[in-house]
This record gives structure tokens, C-alpha cells and sequence, in this order.
């Protein structure tokens, strides 16, 4: 793997975030040097679902109160259908992720995650995909949607599911190298 050594990736989950959507990408960030932080609106630990079932925890490392778009080159936004859907409903995770594009950092979401881009209104004019059902309200809001396992627009990665996370984990070190 690529030397992310310096390098720091931001994940903003909540409770809910698709399991292997979040640890994959940690894993394969870590694997290759970067430092990854997981950044949610909870303190403590937040749960992972995973086939239909509540799963895995992970530790939150800092809350979205403390947490600077400053101090990561990369935010990565895991899917899961209710964890996109709680962290589009808190201002301050919307405002964070419209500070990434407006600072001109790196974002990667999978599946479910370009739901809150919609919110934080970043993703008009952008190619993108993401899980099937998620389709029109991309359109909508004015993306390309195309059906590919990982597209990437300028700074902007996006892929459908957790089948993709292989080409998706690549990408995110590609651009971050």
C-alpha cells in the first residue's frame, strides 16, 4: 500500500453507520499510514448495523463540537441507512461537511453517506454515485448520477455499496497520496 505517513482522514458516523463501511476504510487508511479519527455528534461509542441487526461499537474519538475541518485532509462519510439520515438532521455535521468542499478537501461517501452532501448543498453539477435508492435524490439536487462502483469528481469520491469498498479504499489513498 501507498505511504499515507502525515496524512489525517476524518469519518463522521453516528449510531447506525453500515459496519464495514466505516471499518474498512479505518483499517485500509491505517494499513497505508494515515491517521484516522472518528468524529460523531455522540460521545462514547456509536454502533454499527450490519444485516438488518445492530453490531459492532466504535470508540468516538472527538465530537463534531471539537472537531476543525483544519486538521484532516480527507473526510470519509460511511452509508448505512440511519446513520446519513440522523447526521443530516445536525446542522453542525451538515455545516462540517460543507466546510471539507469549501476548503477544497478531499470527501469520500459510500452508499447511503452522499445524503447529507444533499443537505449541506455540495453535490449540483457533480458526477456521483451511490446506492440505487438514493438515485433521484441526487438527481434532484442536481448530481449525474451514474451506476459505477467508484466515481470521482475532482475531490469528490463516491461509490454504491459495500461491494465496491475495495475500489472505493483504493481511490480515497490514490487521492489523498
Amino acid at each position: 500500500m501507498e505511504n499515507l505517513k502525515g496524512k489525517k482522514a476524518a469519518i463522521l458516523a453516528t449510531n447506525g453507520f453500515e459496519e464495514s463501511e466505516l471499518f474498512e476504510p479505518k483499517k485500509a487508511l491505517e494499513n497505508s499510514g494515515a491517521e484516522v479519527t472518528v468524529i460523531s455528534p455522540e460521545r462514547g461509542n456509536i454502533k454499527a448495523w450490519r444485516h438488518g441487526n445492530w453490531s459492532k461499537e466504535i470508540g468516538v474519538d472527538i465530537t463534531i463540537d471539537n472537531a476543525s475541518v483544519n486538521d484532516y485532509d480527507c473526510l470519509i462519510l460511511p452509508g448505512g441507512v440511519i446513520n446519513p439520515d440522523k447526521l443530516r438532521r445536525n446542522s453542525k455535521a451538515v455545516d462540517f461537511a460543507r466546510r471539507f468542499f469549501e476548503n477544497n478537501r478531499l470527501v469520500a461517501a459510500i452508499c447511503h453517506g452522499p445524503q447529507l452532501l444533499i443537505d449541506a448543498e455540495v453535490v449540483s453539477g457533480r458526477t456521483m454515485t451511490s446506492f440505487h435508492a438514493i438515485r433521484k435524490d441526487l438527481e434532484n439536487a442536481g448530481a449525474n448520477w451514474i451506476d459505477s462502483e467508484v466515481v470521482v469528481d475532482d475531490k469528490l469520491i463516491t461509490s454504491r455499496n459495500p461491494g465496491d469498498l475495495e475500489a472505493f479504499n483504493r481511490r480515497i489513498i490514490e487521492k489523498m497520496i
